[in-house]
């Protein structure tokens, strides 16, 4: 019985893996390939591009929408411990202390290194 616990587990990344495959063929077989000229240009918007179309973007913005759900994931914990406050006691609100100094540390941080400043 102990060698059939990931069993399960085995079947459904099997079926899973299967699912994807059959999921990016069947497109390839059944749908039309007609290329056409329009269906090649780059569409911007409904305009003509100017100049180069492959820009770079700047990679603050990728720090600023990095710095922003690791903080937001970080406080959705605070919810549940907010509901327990009462029940756990001092060493839960010791943990908690720390873990928003920790917090507070890496948003120091961040902003020391200019993450969050907006271009």
């Amino acid at each position: 019985m102990g060698d059939n616990n990931f069993a399960g587990v085995g079947v459904f990344l099997v079926g899973a893996m299967a699912v994807s495959i059959i999921m990016m063929i069947v497109p390839k077989i059944l749908a039309p390939h007609k290329p056409h000229k329009e269906k090649c240009t780059s569409y911007e918007c409904g305009n003509e591009t100017i100049g180069r179309t492959w820009l770079g973007f700047k990679s603050n913005y990728f720090m600023y929408a990095l710095v922003f759900t690791a903080f937001d994931v970080e406080t959705v914990f605070l919810y549940p411990w907010a509901l327990t406050f009462q029940k756990l006691g001092t060493f839960a609100f010791v943990e908690m202390f720390v873990f928003i100094v920790i917090l507070l540390v890496g948003f120091w941080y961040a902003w020391k290194e200019g993450a969050l400043e907006w271009m």
